[in-house]
């Protein structure tokens, strides 16, 4: 057995062995104690904020994250190299591996986290469960044996009940995960959720578990230091979620009455105790519909939402993290610890929603955030959203007295956020924050699922979206007339604007009136605006007796633009060629998005149908299937497993047959 104790003395260089919001996050709270900061990157990230933000950074390797963020020998010797003498894993990547904290030890750092032991322990869901189990707490009945054979998984599947879980034994994240509801799809389903989950963690072992249907999930905040004590940070609920993951994550929950919390936190501390816990922990919980709740899993890190526990505790989480690094006992007790108010916290990721979100890469032509909100993020106009990595690229966290008013205040803060030029989750998360069933606090991790349609269905008016993008498109022309207040000695001749909007191309007519106005009109339809302001990002408008606002960026013959915090592209078509035909009907198949080649499910000469799956590509460390367009046969496959391909590259082409 390994030493499993934790090391403690003074440090004063911390490496920060992750990238991106969370490298800057844990950077704050070092430099608040006047420690010296490290970063890392890999040749994706090499003009990263994280990177600039240092006082030193150190590359790591290549930009897949087994050649840079997961290379345990690469970031130890950063940390030699740079003189750190602790390290920091943030949250995913190496944050819950045990070898790279035993690594860390070897080498005489100091680890910010839990011991390698706790790590082994706790962060092997069948090993966590086997340990609740015996402390008398509840666990999701389920399958986490050694024998991990497709026949026997398969028979163990049918015992336990469909619809069941399958989960990735070593990691989080929803990678390596599947619900499954028959066993004709399960080895599909077994095959894919291994694949992802030794990419994501370098272990494809997975348990099975009993899926509870429309749980919450709720989690409690724990942390223990190397002096026996233990505390509780109460729960938070985590239950929006898409593929998985967690989208908006808010504390307290709504469906926690005080007994309730009280319970369920005695519980993680008695957990903390048992296992002489130091550092951050998290303990996760599936609540059914009755109240009962059951374990699911021990994060053995710092949470992606911790800012939401922050808020309400007012307690610096990484801060505390450092302290009990160092050795020092928790700074407070259980009975100090007062909740107030309330908060919620959104993930805003680089994908897109409306195509089963899909993840986005490219070059952030412009952001903007706003004050008076707090955002987490590591991003300036320009940087690049690079493919390898996960798709969350901020934070935006609402708190207020009420759960109404933070809810409030965080609808406002993302509306009047500016992420141009990569397709993101913003629409998708205000409509979340908007419907009913969340202001009403009735939100399951069933949520998205029952209500996707009209949580993907337009904000605005899509025809004066069309209008305002083709008025934007002609008043920022270099060509254009001055578009100055004031009566015009003769209105200008209508002139033609085509216009390509989420795929959907619109013609439409723009001229000025002789008042100093401007029409534009589209399928009979005329929208009459005057311009009070045009600068080069805002344009202030009235429109039908409403003066209004929108953000904008014109790059070439892209317009990006957002109107009462919806933001949308538009491709001005007016001077352009005609286009090929769509990709789905001549039967080549292309990449979605930038990835990594996973699986190729068929072979030249297979007869397949349309909507068949024919190739898997992992990007943003998830996984994406690919499917045949056309019935046919398959007339030739024009990548290999582990290969790179871009955005549009054809990887399979299927002829008639």
């Amino acid at each position: 057995m390994r030493n499993g104790s934790t090391q403690h003395r003074p440090f004063f260089r911390v490496l920060i062995a992750n990238r991106g919001e969370i490298a800057l996050r844990v950077m704050r709270s070092a430099r608040k104690l006047g420690l010296g900061v490290v970063a890392v990157y890999s040749d994706a990230d090499r003009d990263a904020l994280h990177v600039q933000q240092a006082d030193q950074a150190v590359r790591i390797g290549e930009p897949l994250p087994t050649q840079s963020y997961l290379n345990i020998p690469a970031i130890v010797a950063a940390a030699k190299a740079s003189g750190a003498d602790a390290v920091h894993p943030g949250y995913g990547f190496l944050a819950e591996n045990e070898e790279f904290a035993q690594a860390c030890k070897d080498a005489g750092l100091v680890f910010i986290g839990p011991s390698p032991q706790a790590i082994e322990t706790m962060g092997n869901k069948a090993g966590a469960k086997e340990i609740m189990k015996k402390a008398g707490v509840p666990v999701v009945p389920g399958y986490q044996g050694a024998d991990q054979g497709d026949e026997v998984m398969l028979a163990e599947a049918r015992e336990i009940g469909f619809p069941v879980m399958i989960k990735a034994v070593a990691g989080g994240g929803g990678r390596g995960m599947r619900l499954v509801t028959d066993a004709l799809s399960f080895p599909d389903a077994l095959r894919s959720a291994r694949s992802e989950a030794k990419a994501a963690f370098g272990d494809p072992t997975v348990i099975l578990e009993r899926a509870i249907q429309n749980p919450r999930h709720i989690e409690i905040q724990v942390f223990g230091d190397s002096h026996g004590n233990a505390i509780h940070l109460g729960e938070r609920d985590c239950s929006v979620q898409r593929r998985h993951q967690k989208l908006i994550e808010e504390a307290p929950s709504p469906a926690v009455t005080p007994e309730l919390r009280a319970q369920m936190g005695d519980v993680a501390v008695a957990a903390v105790k048992a296992l002489r816990y130091e550092g951050a922990g998290t303990l996760e919980f599936l609540l059914d519909a009755s109240g009962e709740f059951y374990f699911m899993e021990m994060n053995t890190r710092l949470q992606v939402e911790h800012p939401v526990t922050e808020a309400i505790t007012g307690l610096d989480l990484v801060e505390l993290q450092l302290r009990v690094a160092r050795g020092e006992p928790l700074p407070v007790k259980q009975q100090d610890i007062r909740f107030t108010g309330h908060a919620i916290e959104v993930r805003l990721c680089s994908e897109d929603a409306a195509h089963d979100f899909m993840p986005q890469s490219g070059r952030m032509a412009c952001w903007q955030v706003p004050d008076g909100i707090r955002v987490e993020h590591a991003l300036q106009s320009r940087s690049e959203i690079p493919p390898f990595y996960d798709s969350m690229i901020a934070k935006v966290i609402g708190h207020g007295a009420t759960r109404e008013e933070a809810r409030g205040r965080l609808i406002v803060g993302l509306e009047q956020l500016t992420a141009f030029g990569v397709t993101t989750n913003q629409a998708f998360l205000l409509s979340c924050l908007r419907h009913p069933g969340f202001g009403k606090g009735e939100a399951t991790t069933a949520f998205i699922g029952a209500h996707r349609d009209e949580l993907l269905a337009p904000g605005t008016d899509a025809a004066f979206d069309v209008a305002l993008a083709g008025l934007l498109l002609y008043v920022t022309n270099p060509q254009a007339p001055s578009w100055r207040r004031g009566r015009s000695l003769a209105a200008t001749f209508p002139l033609p604007v085509k216009i390509e909007i989420a795929g959907r191309a619109y013609e439409l007519e723009v001229w000025r009136e002789r008042d100093g106005s401007y029409t534009a009109a589209s399928d009979g339809r005329q929208d009459k605006f005057e311009i009070d302001q045009l600068d080069l990002d805002v344009i202030r408008f009235r429109h039908d007796g409403v003066m209004d606002r929108a953000k904008f960026l014109r790059d070439g013959d892209r317009l990006y633009l957002q109107h009462r915090g919806i933001p949308l592209a538009a491709t001005d078509l007016t001077l352009a060629a005609p286009k090929a035909a769509a990709s789905n009907g001549d039967g080549k198949v292309r990449a979605a998005m930038n990835g990594r080649v996973v699986a190729v499910l068929v072979k030249p000469g297979d007869r397949v149908s349309a909507g068949q799956p024919v190739m898997t590509l992992e990007a943003m460390k998830m996984e994406h299937v690919h499917k045949a367009g056309i019935d046919g046969v398959v007339a030739a496959i024009d990548v290999a497993e582990g290969e790179q391909v871009t955005t549009g590259r054809i990887v399979a082409e299927i002829g008639a047959g």
